[in-house]
């Protein structure tokens, strides 16, 4: 019997609103917000040749952006704690990543007061992924806790 997944504590459109009102440096992004669920969710770093450097592939800052932020996108959905902070990144390139869209794909291992979880950045045709990405985050104890 299929177990039900656990309701996500924030929609794609609430989590846009929060970048807007609290995160404006996203904006340099302009990721897509595909989907969150209840610890992943999936954005696209849609094609933009700002986000090239020499070669005609996506420059790593942008791939490194992309998966900071659908591992806050899995964060919020998992725990509602939108004042979790980035305590590690860690990326792997494994391939150059090619000039059209990147998609994010973050899922989170563990939550706690230090939550981890993993990105796979794919290309947005399909291929083998251009990079993983485990992190750890830091969640804040609620106020008066």
């Amino acid at each position: 019997m299929a177990h039900p997944q656990p309701v996500p504590c924030i929609t794609p459109e609430a989590f846009q609103d929060l970048l807007d009102r609290q995160h404006p440096f996203s904006k340099i992004l302009r990721a897509d917000i595909q989907e969150i669920g209840h610890g992943w969710a999936r954005l696209r770093l849609p094609p933009n040749p700002d986000n090239q450097r020499l070669g005609g592939i996506v420059a790593g800052p942008m791939l490194m952006g992309l998966a900071d932020l659908a591992l806050y996108a899995a964060i919020v959905g998992a725990t509602g704690a939108a004042e979790a902070v980035t305590a590690s990144l860690t990326i792997n390139f494994l391939r150059g990543a090619p000039s059209g869209g990147i998609v994010a794909e973050a899922r989170i291992l563990k939550t706690g007061r230090m939550t981890a979880g993993e990105a796979l950045l794919l290309p947005d045709g399909g291929g083998d992924p251009v990079a993983q990405v485990i992190s750890t985050w830091s969640i804040p104890r609620p106020r008066g806790a």
